[in-house]
């Protein structure tokens, strides 16, 4: 528990940080839908005439003039983006900065095995991105019951179960890839959650690139077929967590058996 408390005191400004941004950008963008809802029918009848942008961003499925809808579009993209931004930043660096700090040797003097400093690393992880997401769906309850529109709550548990999974698949595999590095290399985290969404927008615009949503953790976290639908891709989310489990089990076998000296 020791390594654990320590990791979650070392990035605790980066959480508050990322969770207060993502935060901040949800809460503007749920205030601001009674303006929206009034001017509905011109914003969507634009969004539908853009062709393969509006089935990029599945703007064909919904609409504009309802909570969920909106909700999906536009606070989907900011906890989709956001999100996968901090999970995979804070796991690329968590084994590698060990190593980069020149903190490895005082670590390993100490009576730990190295599997359980990874485990405790790995812990602190997704203490963290829980942290933030649990965070950031009180703070959209509190605030769609401000603006005096009646929750949504099965909508708006799976919208925000689905960003978590997807921050924890691509925490794994960030976590995987940290073992790798003898640095921490926020390029690396970046461009993997960048890569993803972009690979799921392609997989939106055809039905011959739709088998990119077996590859990204975004394919489940598509919040226009979640509201609509009301549930999860069962096997895309299965994909994802073996995706999630492989990338951990990466790190653990590469650190237990890595050369830090």
């Amino acid at each position: 528990m020791t390594i654990i408390r320590h990791e979650l005191k070392q990035n605790i400004i980066s959480l508050i940080i990322w969770t207060l941004g993502i935060g901040f950008l949800l809460a503007v963008c749920i205030l601001i839908f009674p303006d929206m809802k009034t001017e509905a029918g011109d914003i969507s009848s634009l969004f539908s005439s853009m062709g393969g942008f509006t089935e990029a961003f599945g703007m064909d499925k919904v609409s504009f003039g309802t909570l969920t809808g909106f909700y999906a579009i536009e606070c989907g993209n900011i906890l989709g983006l956001g999100g996968a931004f901090f999970a995979s930043l804070t796991a690329v660096s968590i084994l590698a900065k060990e190593e980069n700090g020149h903190t490895a040797e005082f670590l390993f003097t100490h009576p730990v095995r190295r599997i359980r400093i990874v485990t405790e690393k790995l812990i602190a992880v997704f203490l963290q991105i829980i942290l933030l997401s649990l965070t950031v769906f009180v703070l959209a309850v509190c605030c769609i019951a401000f603006i005096g529109e009646t929750v949504p709550w099965e909508e708006l548990i799976l919208l925000h179960l689905a960003y978590f999974l997807l921050q924890a698949e691509l925490a794994g595999i960030c976590f995987g890839i940290s073992a790798f590095l003898r640095r921490g290399s926020i390029g690396i985290g970046l461009g993997l959650a960048v890569t993803m969404y972009f690979l799921n927008l392609i997989a939106n615009l055809s039905d011959q690139w739709e088998f990119l949503k077996y590859v990204t953790p975004f394919g489940y976290a598509e919040g226009t077929d979640i509201v609509t639908e009301l549930c999860l891709d069962t096997r895309l989310v299965l994909i994802g967590m073996v995706l999630m489990a492989a990338g951990a089990a990466g790190g653990y076998v590469k650190y237990c058996h890595k050369d830090i000296f």
